[in-house]
């Protein structure tokens, strides 16, 4: 059982501090709380599985950077949770959803300045951003239609396809503009959810939003599918030869004259090289060893 250390336990605590905030300032429902709370005990144990299966004992600077970040997500789910029911203060959930975006660029400086880059830092960091974009992509469904949801759940759709299509996990080489695309999600999403443009600009967004992220999903599909494994092709059935022979052919580039025993002879038979271990993955289309996937 992995070990709750101190770094998520102080996130959960900040993280009710922040409700009970909103819930003495603006106020926060039952929903609120409820959905709010689930998702800090959710977020502490979740970090805390990770830090253990890291062998980390603690969060690093970047990591509390992104921490905060995910408390302000916890405030942005709450009030998103409770707008079901009753009023929302959409200056406020703007803002917290503002700041949020803008912690966004300083985690990953702080990790590159401090030399604290680690693959659970970017995990973490992945899963609050995509995260918030389901909750505002929620948010904004509620006044513009359900098909918005797709913007949010699109990234939790291709993670859920992956048992299902194996050649779709793995890792995609860096490319710029798919960090352009994922924070442009959360920018277009609040600028959505502010209501400040008129009613078709605002669907305008909400599309161009979905139509970026098709573009950089599909590329990344199209890239996988290009260089998923070959598929195993059946082997030839073995042919049972009456009289017991032993042939010996050992790797070379010129024919080896190979006796057959027994025989009525001792005429050598002519037997071909065989190929080198390249030339027959070329033409079997197969490899003889890959580590595609991870």
């Amino acid at each position: 059982m992995p070990t709750v250390r101190s770094g998520p336990v102080i996130g959960l605590s900040a993280q009710l501090a922040v409700l009970a905030a909103l819930a003495a300032t603006v106020g926060l429902g039952g929903a609120g709380w409820l959905v709010g709370s689930a998702y800090a005990v959710i977020t502490c144990l979740a970090l805390s599985r990770g830090l253990d299966r890291a062998g980390a004992s603690r969060l690093g600077p970047a990591d509390r950077v992104t921490l905060a970040r995910g408390v302000l997500v916890g405030a942005v789910t709450a009030l998103v949770a409770d707008s079901f029911g009753r009023p929302t203060p959409v200056p406020l959930l703007v803002a917290v959803s503002a700041v949020a975006l803008l912690l966004d660029a300083v985690d990953g400086r702080v990790a590159r300045r401090t030399g604290t880059v680690s693959a659970l830092g970017a995990r973490f960091d992945m899963e609050v951003d995509a995260f918030l974009i389901l909750v505002l992509s929620a948010y904004v469904a509620s006044a513009q239609g359900g098909w918005v949801l797709a913007i949010g759940a699109m990234r939790y759709a291709f993670v859920a396809a992956m048992p299902v299509l194996p050649w779709l996990d793995g890792p995609l080489p860096p490319r710029f503009w798919r960090k352009v695309v994922a924070a442009a999600q959360g920018v277009l999403l609040t600028v959505a959810a502010a209501r400040v443009l008129p009613e078709p600009w605002t669907t305008l967004v909400l599309v161009v939003a979905l139509a970026l992220l098709v573009e950089s999903f599909g590329r990344d599909v199209a890239w996988r599918w290009r260089r998923r494994p070959a598929a195993r092709r059946p082997r030839p059935a073995s042919v049972s030869v009456a009289a017991p022979t032993t042939v010996v052919a050992p790797l070379a580039s010129a024919p080896v004259a190979v006796p057959l025993l027994p025989s009525g002879g001792h005429t050598p038979v002519v037997v071909p090289p065989l190929l080198p271990v390249r030339a027959m993955a070329v033409r079997s289309g197969g490899t003889v060893h890959s580590d595609w996937r991870l």
